[in-house]
């Protein structure tokens, strides 16, 4: 996955530096270009640098959604390029078996306790939310044709926490037999630093693109456990 993430950032960051169109940039019409836009992206999401009693039973299917208010402003010079900014949430799950992610404890790192000896739940969910504000830099081959043209782009995400939870599901006995369907929500951002940096790289064409994100600073708080990052790799569906 980290090779994805890799590919996806070196290839758009090539495209947006070297990309050329015999179109001459003064002659480009933008009259029905639109300048704002509603961006949506869905991904995998996943740890890194996280200690190997943790990392082995980080299991299903992490997912996050990010949605985004865009507004596009194109250079005077060559409207093929353009700077984007924003505003939207960006929301991730993890998924754990067999340990919980305990955000309410009193110790001073978040601990991960292995459950799988006594009562506890099948799954575990942490889910943070961030309100976020992209930025990007845009090429578009043919921006008087966006929802026909090969596009890239490059940017950061500057995040502020709103939400941390903890999510069990279906209560099991040591045995791994039902006890019952109940479900607990645990709720505290103490261990999650207040803010985040995230790069980002699309490439795509027309509405649609693939996407990597790397956050570069720590998912937890210093001295509140191990330099956690996360990464995302996912579809993208917007005008770009």
């Amino acid at each position: 996955m980290k090779k994805i993430v890799s590919l996806v950032f070196t290839f758009a960051i090539t495209s947006v530096a070297l990309a050329q169109n015999s179109t001459d940039p003064k002659k480009i019409n933008l009259v029905d270009r639109a300048s704002d836009h509603l961006m949506i992206q869905l991904s995998t999401d996943h740890w890194t640098n996280m200690p190997d009693s943790v990392s082995v039973n980080q299991k299903g299917f992490s997912r996050g959604i990010g949605i985004y208010f865009m507004i596009d402003k194109p250079f005077k010079t060559d409207p093929r390029y353009s700077v984007a900014f924003g505003l939207g949430v960006g929301n991730s799950n993890i998924f754990f078996q067999g340990t919980e992610p305990n955000l309410t404890s009193t110790s001073s790192q978040l601990p991960f306790p292995n459950n799988s000896t006594t009562d506890h739940f099948k799954k575990y969910k942490l889910a943070t939310s961030y309100l976020e504000v992209p930025v990007e830099l845009r090429y578009t081959a043919h921006p008087e044709k966006q929802n026909k043209s090969f596009k890239a782009a490059i940017g950061v995400k500057a995040g502020l926490i709103l939400d941390a939870h903890t999510k069990g599901k279906d209560l099991l006995d040591q045995a791994g037999t039902v006890i019952s369907d109940y479900t607990q929500k645990e709720s505290s951002t103490n261990f999650l630093s207040t803010g985040r940096l995230v790069t980002t790289a699309r490439i795509g064409y027309g509405v649609f693109s693939i996407f990597g994100n790397y956050q570069i600073t720590s998912l937890l708080k210093p001295g509140a456990g191990a330099n956690i990052q996360f990464f995302q790799v996912g579809l993208g569906i917007s005008g770009l």
